[in-house]
């Protein structure tokens, strides 16, 4: 019993000439019909049995036309034989196979996924709106078609005559159902791994939502592919879209990040106020241009650290004594 994937090794013939030869096998039922009609005399056996024998053929002809499929690029056909998995025909073309083998449809072209925020906790305990999009695709058709239950999700459609249509629009309905769940719970796990932003020093070297764009995605690309490897579903690319903080603490988080920036902003205009202050001392002492005490020095510093530091230009007060008055 296979349980994998596996290149159907069964009958499987160029679909034209046998097309040809079901319509003159058709053509050929029809005449042999025709004439066993045309010339039907009262207690003629042969022309009986001709007649029995016409109307096999016909019912073998009808069900030999059960047998083409016709297969476009990026497309596949999972080959069941009365309940058993036979193999997969992802060529192209137009074939015919045994007529009794039921032929499921699965398309293996990549789909987009643009999951709506979702509302999770990050490693902190913020709650924070997260989204992403992702391209994802089938790549083992057997997987898909028999570890998952697509076909009950799917609803079904019947045509006039009361046969079920394999409908394969519903049935990639289901798989995306199925990413959709799992792409959320992936979101929800890599969200709590980390941080939105940082909560330290502006040094910090932790990695954040906001910071580790690459790493986050590596992350969630790997869980993706182990939660969707079940359904035989496998992620091309996914990224975080949109990140946010939800709206009850926006505001307030709004402004912690407000005073972050206003104390780093702050930090580094007295840093360089120090070096510009240290900067004068030392030229004044170094060309001796001036002999100050420590007094004067202090009171030198302190007005330096005025003018650099203020928020508001300052306004100069002319000494119009000496130096110490």
């Amino acid at each position: 019993m296979k349980t994998n994937e596996v290149v159907f090794g069964g009958t499987k013939l160029k679909g034209i000439p046998v097309l040809i030869l079901n319509i003159m096998f058709l053509i050929g039922i029809c005449v042999l019909f025709g004439w066993c009609v045309s010339t039907y005399e009262e207690h003629n056996g042969l022309k009986i049995a001709l007649l029995i024998a016409d109307t096999i053929l016909f019912l073998l002809n009808t069900i030999f036309w059960g047998g083409f499929m016709q297969i476009e690029p990026n497309e596949a056909r999972v080959m069941i034989f009365f309940g058993e998995y036979e193999g997969t025909v992802k060529e192209n073309g137009f074939f015919w196979v045994n007529p009794f083998y039921t032929k499921k449809k699965l398309t293996l072209r990549a789909r987009n996924l643009d999951a709506e925020p979702i509302k999770v906790n990050d490693k902190t305990g913020n709650p924070i709106l997260i989204g992403l999009v992702l391209v994802w695709r089938l790549s083992d058709t057997y997987k898909a078609a028999f570890n998952i239950d697509s076909s009950s999700e799917a609803p079904i459609v019947k045509s006039q005559n009361g046969t079920v249509i394999d409908n394969l629009g519903e049935r990639m309905k289901s798989y995306e159902k199925f990413v959709k769940v799992q792409s959320d719970a992936a979101l929800r796990s890599v969200a709590g791994m980390y941080a939105y932003d940082q909560t330290g020093t502006a040094d910090s070297k932790e990695l954040t939502l906001r910071s580790a764009g690459d790493e986050v995605t590596d992350i969630l690309e790997v869980q993706l592919n182990e939660r969707l490897s079940i359904a035989g579903i496998e992620v091309i690319e996914a990224r975080i879209n949109y990140l946010a903080y939800a709206p009850e603490i926006a505001a307030v988080m709004l402004r912690r990040q407000q005073a972050d920036a206003i104390i780093s902003a702050r930090s580094k205009i007295v840093d360089g106020a120090v070096g510009m202050v240290k900067m004068a001392l030392d030229k004044l002492a170094e060309e001796k241009i001036l002999e100050l005490d420590e007094e004067k020095k202090a009171a030198m510093v302190s007005n330096l650290l005025v003018v650099l530091c203020s928020e508001e230009a300052t306004q100069p007060v002319i000494n119009a004594g000496t130096l110490n008055h």
